[in-house]
């Protein structure tokens, strides 16, 4: 899942971010409205975090543009003002949660897995591909009725995989959606996490979902 951050309070993103990356997010952090407005038009995200005070474009604002243009994806106000005014013009404006702050991670950890389990029909509740079925909000995944142990990073990169079923996804392309980098020619960090991904996904089972395509990176899909 990949999570826009618009938030001008350096160390309370940082902390956020960190803690999303933890648990299999990719996450992308704007530090002012415009900045915001402007990746969160040009990027595919599973979800939005607004901040109401930033610098430049205000939290509302950024959320009405985007409605404006058709724009559904889900959106989470993360904020200090914790009026029942405040709360009210944001899910007016078509927000789908509001946290005042402070707040404890668990707590937005849930409501955000709460929101992306009623998101928009875009994104499906399961995906299936051949016997394997992930539940993205849940951050779960079985194949033939049996649930896979993944570790966050490994659900991630599943599901980045299932989500662009039969695309052969490059090696720069998965570290910049699953590890938030740029890709190092030198780096193996997308090959062994595949490595240990087949070890769940495709070794105990005869069929393999995982394919490579050399010298270009790697595709998921039920070749049967």
């Amino acid at each position: 899942m990949k999570v826009l951050l618009v938030e001008d309070e350096t160390k309370f993103a940082a902390f956020t971010a960190k803690g999303l990356r933890e648990h299999g997010f990719v996450v992308d952090i704007a530090a002012n409205g415009d900045d915001g407005l402007g990746m969160a038009l040009l990027g595919e995200y599973d979800l939005l975090i607004l901040d109401v005070m930033l610098p430049g474009r205000d939290g509302w604002s950024i959320l009405a543009e985007i409605r404006q243009r058709g724009l559904e994806v889900p959106t989470l106000f993360l904020t200090a003002r914790d009026a029942v005014s405040d709360r009210v013009r944001g899910l007016e404006l078509g927000a789908d949660d509001y946290l005042p702050k402070p707040f404890a991670f668990a707590e937005l950890l849930a409501r955000i897995r709460t929101i992306l389990r009623r998101g928009p029909v875009r994104q499906p509740s399961v995906i299936r591909i051949g016997d394997l079925e992930l539940e993205p909000a849940r951050m779960s995944a079985s194949r033939g009725g049996a649930r896979l142990d993944l570790t966050p990073k490994e659900f991630a990169l599943l599901h980045l995989l299932a989500r662009r079923r039969g695309e052969v996804l490059s090696r720069h392309f998965i570290a910049q959606q699953i590890w938030d980098m740029n890709f190092d020619g030198d780096s193996n960090v997308v090959d062994v996490h595949i490595r240990r991904l087949r070890l769940k996904v495709d070794d105990p089972f005869a069929q393999r979902l995982i394919r490579t395509v050399r010298g270009v990176g790697y595709a998921l899909d039920d070749w049967a």
